[in-house]
């Protein structure tokens, strides 16, 4: 759509709705959609960030939704409704139960102007449901009740799938859940990190604020810094462009250090795409060798493109799956940021909660066990091996790290809290794992082991 075309609250809630489509439609995620329509709009940061509120919110809210509209729309379930009607109407809904600010005739009249593109009588539905909504309000769209099945009520209450909700009621206990849920469904902060190669976070920080942008030390990593306000893209900024930060989050800014970086060390980072704690992992050690693998060409394309612009030179990249690492040992540390189920991301990736299923996380258990089982003779005896993913899940956390251990018993786990700095030791748990949570910490659910060879 050109430029043009996108303006004011108009148009912020046409960009919402067309990334909506596309999310469901296809595997993207919608931060990079979003992301990449925003970069191309003329749209006015306020409007900006209406429509950045539009998609995050309504799909994190989606389950909810989805379960108010069973009850609104008549004579047909909403699975069944076209996608364009359905993405309307989810989008107006939203409006109206979670934007105060949004008067209800604009949140109903954008969403009946959006749905005509499914055809002439689309917009009547959507007319006629969102009206109905509004006039029953927030209180008047009744949940499920508690007493008959607290899992069922917390699913649609927080909009989680269910089997979720059941799997973390049993992991973390029923009187955590609320509150885990609820931090899922606010947005993450943009977090950017520093470059300790080319500046520090206080000049950073003050480059930044003479390009429009407002920003506060992350409260945990010390190269972090949380974005507040910003009236420019950040990729066209002129610190972007010289290299001097990179978008990361804060406690992915806490994995690298757990290596102990110094300098003339060799290093793997086995799963290195895109290559954000690559180049964090150069910055710190200053010298060195970090060989970096992905199993995708596209992703060694997207480490040696972000290493370059950081000013990394110490990284050498190629493609290769580490369940058979083509690399010959030893290294002094390896770094496994493992695929995961990205459970622990759903403030930033709320559409993962509903492309996820209970099955995908054995699966992604049995990947990361054979990535280990393929990295860990490449330690040296004395060195260090660090597993990290971005989930919460007990299968792929602690019990990964036993498999390894019972099958590998030269390793054993290091507390984590002695490689960190001191004001993030509230972080590790009684066992020496780096463990965050949303509704904690503010930060995302990260899983940490640091591990050492027996000399």
């Amino acid at each position: 759509m050109p430029r043009s075309r996108l303006t004011g609250a108009g148009g912020a809630r046409r960009l919402a709705f067309e990334v909506l489509l596309r999310v469901e439609a296809t595997d993207a995620f919608a931060d990079v959609l979003l992301a990449h329509r925003l970069a191309d709009t003329a749209l006015p940061p306020r409007e900006h960030a209406l429509a950045t509120r539009l998609v995050y919110g309504t799909l994190a809210w989606q389950g909810r939704l989805d379960f108010h509209l069973g009850t609104l729309v008549r004579n047909v379930a909403v699975e069944r409704l076209d996608p364009p009607v359905r993405a309307a109407l989810r989008l107006g809904l939203y409006q109206l139960l979670f934007l105060d600010r949004v008067p209800a005739y604009a949140a109903v009249d954008a969403s009946v102007r959006l749905a005509r593109v499914a055809g002439a009588g689309a917009g009547g539905l959507v007319n006629a449901v969102l009206r109905r909504a509004a006039t029953l309000g927030r209180s008047g769209l009744a949940l499920p009740p508690a007493d008959a099945d607290p899992i069922a009520r917390l699913a649609v209450e927080w909009s989680h799938p269910g089997w979720l909700v059941a799997r973390w009621a049993d992991e973390f206990g029923l009187s955590e859940l609320p509150a885990l849920l609820a931090a899922d469904n606010e947005r993450a902060p943009t977090t950017l990190r520093a470059n300790a190669l080319v500046t520090t976070r206080d000049a950073l920080q003050t480059d930044l604020a003479v390009e429009g942008v407002e920003t506060r030390p992350g409260a945990w990593a010390p190269e972090a810094l949380r974005v507040d306000r910003h009236a420019a893209a950040l990729r066209r900024l002129r610190a972007w462009g010289a290299g001097r930060f990179a978008f990361q989050g804060e406690v992915s800014q806490l994995i690298a250090p757990l290596l102990g970086a110094e300098p003339g060390r060799r290093f793997l980072d086995a799963c290195a795409a895109p290559g954000g704690k690559t180049a964090h992992l150069g910055a710190l050690a200053g010298g060195g060798t970090i060989v970096a693998l992905d199993r995708r060409p596209a992703g060694v394309r997207r480490v040696l493109a972000e290493t370059h612009r950081l000013g990394v030179s110490t990284v050498v990249a190629a493609a290769g799956d580490a369940r058979r690492p083509p690399v010959a040992a030893p290294f002094d540390a390896v770094l496994i940021d493992a695929p995961c189920s990205g459970l622990g991301t759903l403030r930033r990736h709320p559409e993962l909660r509903w492309r996820r299923r209970p099955e995908d996380v054995p699966r992604f258990a049995a990947l990361q066990r054979e990535i280990l089982a393929g990295v860990a003779p490449l330690v040296r005896p004395g060195g260090v091996l660090v597993y990290a993913v971005c989930t919460r899940t007990r299968e792929e956390n602690e019990e990964v790290v036993a498999a390894l251990t019972d099958a590998h018993p030269q390793l054993h786990v290091e507390d984590a809290r002695e490689h960190l700095p001191p004001h993030a030791a509230p972080l590790v748990d009684r066992r020496g794992f780096l463990r965050t949570a949303p509704h904690h910490d503010g930060l995302d659910g990260f899983f940490a082991a640091r591990l050492r060879a027996r000399a």
